[in-house]
């Protein structure tokens, strides 16, 4: 019985995280991309997904909690198709994403990534 409740209280753990952002990844994906004439979800060789390639650009986007993951994945797309990196950090959280923002920015000044943000208000704007 033990084991079957840490389970439950495992799996709506995991539910909890992804339901605390306001709208999916693919919602600011779809609004920025088709702003900026790229494609979604292009498939490299390896099955490997790039969230938005444009005529410069291999761009990841990622909450801002994840800044860490949006650089090496955008520097590997970029890599791959012979483009410029580029991330799109989804900041939900105001004040408290700030420190990620900065972090992705530091980085993004050494590797010629380029970063761009997104909130809530322009996905409903749309």
């Amino acid at each position: 019985m033990k084991r079957i409740f840490t389970l439950l209280v495992a799996l709506f753990s995991g539910v909890a995280g992804y339901a605390a952002t306001m709208y999916y990844e693919k919602d600011y994906q779809k609004v920025w991309c088709s702003g900026h004439n790229g494609s979604m979800e292009v498939v490299l060789p390896d099955k490997a997904r790039v969230d938005c390639v444009t005529n410069t650009h291999a761009i990841e986007f990622d909450f801002a909690k994840k800044w860490g993951e949006s650089i090496g994945q955008a520097l590997y797309y970029a890599a791959v198709l012979k483009k410029q990196a580029g991330i799109v950090l989804i900041l939900e959280n105001g004040v408290k994403d700030e420190k990620y923002l900065n972090r992705v920015n530091e980085v993004a000044k050494l590797y010629n990534i380029s970063v761009w943000t997104m909130t809530p208000s322009e996905v409903q704007q749309n």
